[in-house]
């Protein structure tokens, strides 16, 4: 059986786990939501930076992506949110995806990125 590898690990969860060849990022969100208030490209952009930071520190990146989930606070907004995922995975063969509409836990953050990643064995 594989060991669980936790990193990034607060009292409350961890960024980033490792088990059995996956990678688990816990949901990403802009870290300066509030210097980006109803600007959801910044926000967007920002979020995919830290998933590609927090991927990195797992030992693997976006082109090993197997499954995302976008929460957005406004479904009017996807189309953008779209056009900033669609840009940073050019080089990519998209993962399985799921984009909802949620009620975020602050209301300045108007987009949420979950992901999971095999991990690289190179």
């Amino acid at each position: 059986m594989s060991d669980i590898t936790r990193l990034r690990s607060s009292e409350k969860l961890s960024r980033i786990v490792k088990y059995n060849g996956v990678v688990y990022l816990c949901g990403q969100v802009d870290e300066h939501y509030n210097d980006h208030v109803d600007d959801i490209k910044a926000q967007t952009s920002a979020t995919l930076a830290r998933i590609d930071e927090h991927l990195a520190a797992a030992g693997t990146n976006k082109t090993r992506l197997l499954y995302a989930t976008v929460y957005v606070k406004d479904v009017a907004l996807v189309p953008e949110v779209n056009a900033i995922w669609n840009s940073w995975l050019m080089d990519c063969v998209p993962p399985a995806r799921s984009c909802v509409q949620a009620q975020m836990a602050n209301p300045n953050i108007l987009v949420e990125i979950t992901v999971q990643a095999a991990e690289s064995f190179n």
